[in-house]
């Protein structure tokens, strides 16, 4: 005996021609069930309003997508109606959509699709066409703001930013849930191939892998998705980039009004420190210039002097601290890697070569160039520099002076060649000499 307050499911059927056999009726579950030879856990996918689910079962296919629940047979379609749904004009426009496919007939002759896959293009395609005019929605806006906070960062322009940044997050979510489960489908081959409905009802088979028609036309819509999901996180990428950036202008206008403050605390200590010597002056005691014709204007100047001296120390000491820098504390005296690698070499390892460097110009130490017995340990490292450039001199020395024994002995080898060839000319001529006289007759 079933239960009186068994749950109902309201729902539109559509016959085998597209006609509207069933407008808004009402189902028990258990009808539902066996009645298209559903499961349990079938229906409770098809109440879940959060995860989208394609599921592929003997006779049927269930969808969930959004504001569409819609249950495809071989001849017939329900779609359910989905309860808290504000979306009554996309689901309106799918009805008019459905009713216009299924009504095409002539299909094996045309080329056109069978009854399933049409009722499955027109839930894809309203589906994604949902997705884009929703992402349309909430870009224009966001992009507004982005470019209004590039000229003005507002108050109430950050908490427009913000309101906009959760609904793209949310819809964010429903794309990449929606492009998953066509992701899914398409992975598991022996689900593509259940989708043929029509032919398994007419007991044709229809092989595992042989599903390129069904799976060209959910690659097709999956593509549309996957570019509406890249869409939106590009979007969400420049609000995350544009959070950053006003993060660090904010700070920097922090910064800068701290600074301020600091600036206006170092001279409200200056004058404090001026009027303490005045302040000294004021008590009713004998200081033994009340009758000095001098002693007001000595008191006055002295107390600017103390104050303009104060004054400049700590805003010295304020602009050392304002200075930020990688290196540390001395980290505004180091140009450059190359200036300290040999000095990080000095304690030992191989120390590179220097490389030269021009001399600084004349007027470096009054543009405040410190120089380098200014810093702590100076003296240890210039001694260190010293010996290592006295090194290298040698070394270059050496090198210079095995480059000159080189020359001198190539040229004393070419030298003593050239004497040898010479002494051998001339010892075979003066042999040649005396056979030459004997062998003449002298002349009368």
């Amino acid at each position: 005996m079933r239960p009186i307050n068994e749950p109902r499911i309201r729902c539109t059927e559509f016959d085998e021609n597209g006609n509207i056999t069933l407008v808004n009726s009402e189902f028990r579950k258990s009808e539902l069930i066996a009645k298209y030879g559903l499961l349990p856990r079938d229906l409770r996918k098809i109440d879940s309003a959060m995860l989208p689910h394609i599921l592929v079962r003997p006779s049927a296919i269930l969808l969930n997508l959004l504001h569409l629940r819609v249950l495809i047979k071989h001849n017939r379609v329900l779609v359910f109606d989905a309860y808290g749904t504000t979306n009554s004009y996309a689901q309106s426009l799918f009805m008019y959509d459905l009713e216009g496919r299924l009504r095409q007939k002539d299909l094996r002759q045309n080329g056109a699709l069978p009854y399933e896959f049409r009722a499955l293009e027109a839930v894809l395609l309203s589906v994604t066409t949902g997705l884009e005019s929703e992402f349309e929605g909430v870009r224009e806006p966001v992009v507004r703001v982005l470019r209004e906070l590039e000229e003005d960062i507002d108050r109430d322009k950050l908490r427009y930013l913000l309101v906009y940044s959760k609904k793209l997050g949310s819809f964010e979510q429903q794309a990449r849930l929606v492009r998953d489960a066509l992701d899914e489908l398409l992975e598991a081959d022996d689900d593509l191939a259940a989708l043929y409905l029509s032919e398994k009802a007419s007991g044709q088979g229809r092989g595992e892998h042989d599903h390129a028609e069904v799976e060209l036309l959910l690659e097709s819509y999956h593509k549309i998705a996957d570019e509406i999901v890249q869409a939106a996180e590009n979007l969400v990428s420049n609000i995350r980039n544009t959070e950053e950036i006003v993060k660090a202008i904010l700070d920097a206008n922090r910064n800068s009004l701290m600074l301020l403050d600091l600036k206006f605390s170092v001279w409200t200590v200056g004058l404090a420190a001026g009027t303490f010597v005045a302040a000294l002056y004021g008590m009713n005691l004998k200081n033994f210039i009340e009758e000095s014709d001098f002693g007001f204007w000595g008191v006055s100047v002295w107390c600017a002097v103390f104050t303009l001296l104060t004054t400049t120390i700590g805003l010295g000491k304020l602009r050392r601290v304002q200075r930020v820098s990688m290196w540390g504390e001395h980290g505004a005296r180091r140009s450059s890697w190359r200036e300290i690698g040999p000095q990080a070499l000095l304690g030992g390892g191989s120390v590179p070569p220097l490389a030269p460097r021009s001399p600084p110009p004349v007027g470096a130490a009054a543009a405040g160039v410190a120089p380098v017995g200014g810093l702590p340990g100076s003296e240890r490292r210039a001694e260190k520099l010293r010996k290592l450039k006295e090194l290298h001199a040698a070394q270059a020395m050496g090198v210079h002076a095995e480059v000159q024994a080189a020359r001198k002995a190539a040229a004393l080898h070419r030298h003593g060649h050239g004497q040898h060839a010479s002494r051998s000319s001339t010892s075979s001529s003066a042999g040649s000499d005396p056979n030459g006289a004997g062998n003449s007759t002298p002349s009368s």
